[in-house]
C-alpha cells in the first residue's frame, strides 16, 4: 500500500466524521476537516506521525462559495524524515473567522497567524499578539479578501491603452 493511503486510513480511523474530505491537490494530499478537530488533528500528525515542520499557514478567500464555506485556514505540514507534506484545510463562513491557535504546536505559528488577520481578518483564539504584522494599525480592512477592486478606480495617471484595454 502507497504511503499516502495508509495515511488516508490513519487519519479516518482517529478522526472518523471530524475528516470531512481527502483529496490530493498536485502532489499534495488534502484532508478538510471541522473547524472544531483542526487543531487536534495538527497536534496528532506532529505528536503521533512525525510532521514536526509547519511549512505554511494562510488564509484563503473563495467569495464564490456557499456562505458557510467562503473562508478557508490552509496548514501545510512537513515530515523531514519520510519526505511528506500533507495540506489541511478548514473551512467557515464571514461571520464565525475564529479558530484556536497552534502556537503551542509549531512556534512558527506566530507570525504566519498575524499575518492570517492581518490580510484577511482572522483571528485566534490564545494568541500573544493578535496585532497587525504587515499593514498599518489604522487599516480598517483586510487587503487580500477578493471583495476590492485589483486596481485603484481613483488614478486619472494611467492610460488603459498601455495595458491592452
Amino acid at each position: 500500500m502507497e504511503n499516502k493511503e495508509i495515511l488516508d486510513n490513519k487519519i479516518q480511523e482517529k478522526f472518523g466524521a471530524s475528516l470531512l474530505t481527502v483529496g490530493q491537490d498536485f502532489d499534495f494530499p488534502v484532508y478538510e476537516f471541522t473547524k472544531p478537530e483542526i487543531k487536534n488533528a495538527i497536534a496528532w500528525m506532529k505528536q503521533e506521525q512525525g510532521f514536526i515542520y509547519l511549512t505554511t499557514l494562510c488564509g484563503l478567500h473563495f467569495p464564490d462559495n456557499e456562505k458557510s464555506r467562503e473562508f478557508a485556514m490552509m496548514y501545510q505540514l512537513h515530515n523531514l524524515v519520510a519526505n511528506q507534506r500533507v495540506r489541511f484545510k478548514t473551512f467557515m463562513s464571514r461571520e464565525d473567522m475564529q479558530l484556536p491557535t497552534i502556537i503551542d504546536i509549531y512556534d512558527a505559528a506566530n507570525w504566519m497567524e498575524r499575518e492570517a488577520f492581518d490580510f484577511f481578518g482572522f483571528t485566534f483564539e490564545g494568541h500573544p499578539k493578535m496585532v497587525r504584522i504587515l499593514n498599518m494599525e489604522e487599516m480598517n480592512y483586510h487587503p487580500m479578501r477578493k471583495e476590492y477592486p485589483l486596481e485603484d478606480l481613483q488614478r486619472e495617471d494611467k492610460d488603459d491603452k498601455f495595458f491592452g484595454r
